[in-house]
């Protein structure tokens, strides 16, 4: 049982969102982590260069107690949005947080770029603390760097020059190094002095040992024999004198440190740019009518049910659904799609796409947290704040990292005096060991590489739930596609209806006659049917409904303007089966042919025939009964996405087996399949919501790795049971909500490329951490042999968490140029 599956028994359990000060490497994560895990029932996962925490928090443990707990680690902990939270916290799906109850973090304000995930723009700038800067900004670490420079490069010229060298030149070296290993330095020294409190130890502990021994040794060496640099000729480190000073490694490793945490701070902030930008799309205002009069307010205080004005060039200030106009709407914002979408009266919009061109008004349906950018923001927030399980490793190894390495120092320190006899060679690999180890790099190879992943990934309109999505992407071999509204648009539209001779009065005729009746009669039958189908939401049950409303349109009077369908009564729907109710007195079924012998209706040899020969013709064929008696049927078609063929090659070229699976007929399912080249034994038709969920789990059985993709409410337990779950995002929030991965567009290629940069974003964190233990595993011993000078080793140090930073943000060009993960 994992340790998300406890979490779910806990009903009571809450989550809370922290900001954390004064963390710098994975070993202040791993003791923030522990100390945490020791209270009773509450599990941490923190992130280093979010600087952030989310903790589970059982009933009975205060917030306060979280935060004296952080505090009492070493590091200033503060809530996230403490305003508004709710007591509970239940997930839909195991670590995947859905649900907005007991967040900190996700009550805000509105859609206008509010952070609902706890980073939100009044976040980024707290006290001077930016979300991204661990060990601090890029501003507060730019004044500390330039003293340091400037002094640095004149010590490192006397000292390293003897050309350039003077009476008493080691006094001078001294006084300008001073500064430099105080004040710039201090970073460094204050939080090792804060763990050193707590009887722990972190990079910043090497760092300021190895500064504060090379200054205090030559010091001491200088105030010991005072006339040492008195001679102009007497040369430094790299000269042929005998005079062994270390102010200049102790000015230049700091300088390198400073300069390699400036460079990170910049770099993890373009790292985070894609969230913020996200997070900043919405509108910030909006026009509403008000009594006939249009008002201009915030957007954060639109309410559900306001009309809003959306005028050409306008953002759309909310999700709604459009009540007069007709526009085309550029949804790439969201969707990364870059063709506009029509829309009309009816049609559903979304907060933060943009009217590109008729004058809209639109009825909001979702505002602040509620928006679809709000929702996108939260979980992509989730996403970057989880921990990949491949991350396990480094976290165990930096839990001994830094007390091994202070071991090693002492160790090479002796030997090399016992050894050796040489106190000055001693000295300096004992230096070098210090400075060289970085477990900065391995606290950063997830969390960055995540950030930037699923950061691009929401530019493209692609959300990957969380760190665990990775892994999954890798091993999944077999990937199961819903029909209706995945590979084909789900546009359906009746093309046919065929009325058998019997009047919806209920005269007796025998169903299945072969001359059809009139036309007034298939008009009648559609009529019914569109009536009890328009209070289903099925894309069969819309489609049904909207060309019943359209006959009626236009068979109505006129002045009379439209004539709604007939009410509905005792309305009753089986997923996958079809829907029944009673019209005008008349109990009328529609669905499927099994749907209909449910309900006690017999279909005769004439029926059946009927039936075969709609679905030959490549038509998704619904039987409609009238007061017992079959009375038709209603034929719709359906078009393939124009994507989908390119999309299922480039599914195969990952080295995916594709499989349809629908509830439509065989027929038609094969004729979609032979068109987008899914072989034909890998097409499962006739298949009920209950049968996915049992083909899902018979491919795992034969030894699959299954990812399905879908969008429809009857999608969604086929979602949860599959390895990967994939909602597409024009589908509904019940297939959204039950996926590891969700497209928020509603091309299938945007599965593949989902699937491509999961598989991108993996292999960029396993190359960070590859590098980084490789750097430590190789750097450490070097030093330890005295093959490595410590100011050569500070410039490598800095250089570790650089190269990590600098290889996940080329994840951010992830699609611009066309590039491809191979299949593997």
């Amino acid at each position: 049982m994992t340790s998300n599956d406890k979490l779910l028994q806990q009903p009571q359990v809450r989550v809370v969102d922290l900001k954390i000060e004064g963390m710098t490497c994975a070993s202040c994560v791993n003791r923030v982590e522990r100390k945490l895990g020791k209270i009773d029932g509450v599990e941490a996962t923190v992130n280093l260069p979010l600087e952030s925490a989310r903790v589970h928090v059982p009933e009975g443990v205060s917030d306060e107690q979280i935060l004296q707990t952080v505090d009492s680690a070493g590091y200033k902990a503060r809530l996230v949005h403490p305003h508004g939270s709710r007591a509970t916290h239940t997930a839909a799906r195991a670590g995947t947080g859905n649900d907005d109850g007991g967040r900190h973090s996700v009550e805000g304000t509105g859609p206008t770029g509010t952070d609902h995930t706890g980073m939100g723009p009044e976040d980024t700038d707290h006290d001077g603390m930016d979300h991204m800067a661990h060990g601090g900004t890029a501003a507060t670490l730019r004044p500390r760097l330039i003293l340091a420079g400037v002094l640095t490069v004149p010590v490192l010229l006397i000292s390293m020059l003897p050309a350039l060298q003077f009476s008493n030149w080691g006094w001078v070296a001294a006084l300008l190094a001073l500064p430099v290993v105080t004040w710039s330095a201090w970073p460094f020294h204050r939080a090792a002095a804060i763990n050193a409190r707590h009887l722990a130890s972190t990079m910043d502990t090497l760092v300021s040992i190895g500064v504060a021994a090379s200054y205090l040794f030559s010091l001491a060496t200088l105030a010991a024999d005072p006339g040492l640099t008195a001679a102009p000729e007497m040369a430094g480190m790299g000269g042929a004198g005998e005079v062994h000073l270390y102010f200049e490694v102790a000015s230049v490793v700091t300088t390198f440190l400073l300069l390699g945490r400036y460079l990170e701070a910049n770099a993890k902030t373009r790292a985070g740019d894609a969230l913020k930008a996200l997070l900043t799309l919405g509108a910030k205002d909006a026009v509403v009518l008000r009594n006939g009069t249009e008002v201009r307010i915030p957007a954060d205080t639109l309410s559900v049910g306001d009309l809003i004005v959306v005028r050409p060039g306008e953002k759309i200030a909310a999700d709604g659904i459009v009540t007069q106009g007709q526009s085309a709407v550029d949804t790439s914002l969201i969707t990364g799609e870059s063709v506009p979408v029509e829309v009309g009266p009816g049609d559903a919009v979304t907060g933060a796409t943009v009217n590109t061109s008729g004058r809209l008004l639109v009825t909001a349906t979702r505002v602040g947290s509620e928006t679809t950018l709000a929702q996108m923001g939260r979980l992509v927030s989730e996403a970057q704040s989880g921990k990949a399980p491949i991350a396990r490793l480094a976290d165990r190894i930096s839990a001994v990292f830094v007390p091994i390495v202070l071991g090693i120092a002492v160790l090479t320190f002796v030997l090399w005096l016992l050894l050796g006899g040489d106190l000055q060679a001693a000295f300096t690999a004992a230096v070098a060991v210090l400075v060289i180890a970085c477990p900065c790099a391995l606290g950063l190879a997830t969390p960055v590489g995540l950030l930037t992943g699923t950061g691009r990934g929401a530019q493209l309109g692609i959300l990957i739930r969380g760190p665990q999505v990775l892994e999954d992407t890798r091993t999944v071999d077999t990937i199961v596609l819903d029909k209706t509204g995945t590979v084909t648009d789900g546009r359906l539209s009746v093309v046919r209806t065929l009325a058998f001779a019997t009047a919806a009065s209920g005269a007796p005729a025998e169903a299945g006659a072969a001359s059809p009746a009139s036309r007034a009669a298939e008009a009648e039958l559609l009529r019914l049917a569109g009536a009890v189908e328009a209070a289903g939401e099925h894309p069969i049950a819309v489609a049904i409904a909207a060309a019943a409303q359209n006959a009626a349109d236009d068979g109505a009077l006129p002045g009379h303007g439209l004539s709604p369908l007939p009410a509905v009564t005792g309305f009753d729907s089986a997923p996958g089966g079809g829907v029944r109710g009673t019209v005008e007195g008349h109990a009328v079924v529609a669905g499927r042919p099994g749907w209909l012998q449910e309900n006690g209706i017999t279909l005769t040899g004439e029926t059946r025939t009927a039936l075969r020969t709609e679905q030959e013709a490549g038509s998704t064929a619904i039987l409609v009964a009238v007061d017992g008696r079959t009375a038709g049927i209603i034929s719709l078609q359906d078009n393939l996405k124009p994507g989908s063929v390119a999309a299922i090659a480039r599914l195969r070229a990952l080295g995916l087996r594709p499989v349809l699976l629908t509830g439509d007929n065989a027929v038609v399912a094969a004729r979609v399949a032979d068109a987008v080249g899914i072989a034909p034994a890998d097409v499962l038709a006739d298949v009920r919501p209950e049968g996915k969920v049992e083909a899902i789990k018979r491919f795992q059985a034969e030894g699959a790795t299954v990812a399905m993709a879908g969008d429809g409410v009857n999608d969604a337990p086929a979602l949860a049971q599959a390895d990967l779950g994939i909602a597409m995002g024009s589908g509904t929030d019940v297939a959204i909500e039950a996926a590891d991965l969700t497209v928020m567009g509603n091309d299938l290629g945007q599965v593949a490329t989902a699937i491509e940069l999961s598989r991108r974003t993996l292999a960029t964190i396993k190359t960070n951490l590859f590098w980084a233990f490789f750097y430590n595993a190789v750097g450490i011993p070097v030093a330890a042999l005295g093959l490595l000078n410590p100011m050569i080793a500070g410039a490598a140090m800095a250089a570790s968490s650089v190269l990590v930073v600098g290889n996940s943000l080329r994840l951010r060009r992830f699609g611009k140029t066309g590039q491809r993960l191979p299949a593997n």
